[in-house]
């Protein structure tokens, strides 16, 4: 079968659900911000978090006119909603919180049923596991290493780091440029029809998708070479490795 497994993470491997717009996690992060010096009416603080996003996905385009799909580092907007009023605080502060606002802002995560037994069957018969996430790290890695599934990758690109996600087929020849791979070797796995399906068949590698509750909903041809859509991840193993 295949030689390197290449796995979404969010609605693939986790079950998460976050709101990123509720006056409740904006009044918390207030505070927070408060507590270092930087004073804000929590709807002030949550408009400018979406002004500064917006500027830095400018300035990534800018930067990057050959991606079709960008992303931003998130940590620079946190910064600088700190030194706007003039409060001087450290990378350790700033990816403090950059999880005290993903806590805040989660309202339930965990993972799929099946998820380790895949990855322990993949690592067993000495698979290539990969991880191509749209997220962003100062988020993911924590999450990685809460449920323990950063042991399980051979290589991982996160799209924030590279200010390029899925679909963009640039973002994919990261991940295979980078850890040398064979796209004749490879299986794309995600639970997105059009980042990481329509990604993969337009990069050129098969791939398997894995229908969940948060799934985008379908719209036309779902071009997968595999599927399933129960959202049952222990059929992903009958399927590309039995």
């Amino acid at each position: 079968m295949y030689q390197n497994y290449i796995f979404d993470l969010y609605g693939t491997l986790i079950d998460i659900n976050t709101d990123e717009w509720s006056d409740e996690l904006w009044k918390k992060l207030r505070v927070l911000y408060a507590y270092s010096g930087a004073v804000y009416g929590f709807r002030e603080l949550h408009a400018e978090y979406d002004r500064l996003v917006e500027r830095e996905k400018q300035a990534v385009r800018r930067r990057h006119p050959e991606y079709s799909v960008i992303d931003i580092k998130i940590e620079k907007v946190f910064r600088t909603l700190y030194e706007q009023r003039v409060a001087k605080v450290d990378d350790r502060q700033v990816l403090f919180t950059a999880a005290a606002f993903r806590c805040f802002s989660t309202k339930y995560i965990r993972l799929y049923d099946g998820v380790i037994d895949l990855l322990d069957t993949l690592k067993q018969r000495g698979k290539g596991i990969y991880l191509l996430s749209n997220a962003q790290r100062s988020f993911t890695e924590n999450e990685l290493r809460m449920f323990g599934l950063d042991r399980y990758f051979d290589g991982v690109c996160i799209s924030s780091d590279e200010e390029c996600s899925k679909p963009d087929p640039h973002y994919f020849a990261c991940l295979f440029d980078r850890y040398k791979l064979k796209k004749s070797d490879s299986i794309m796995i995600g639970n997105d029809f059009r980042s990481d399906i329509g990604g993969a068949a337009d990069f050129g590698i098969d791939s398997l998708y894995i229908h969940q509750s948060i799934s985008p909903e379908i719209e036309g041809r779902l071009r997968s070479t595999y599927t399933v859509m129960d959202g049952n991840v222990f059929r992903i193993k009958k399927l590309t490795v039995l």
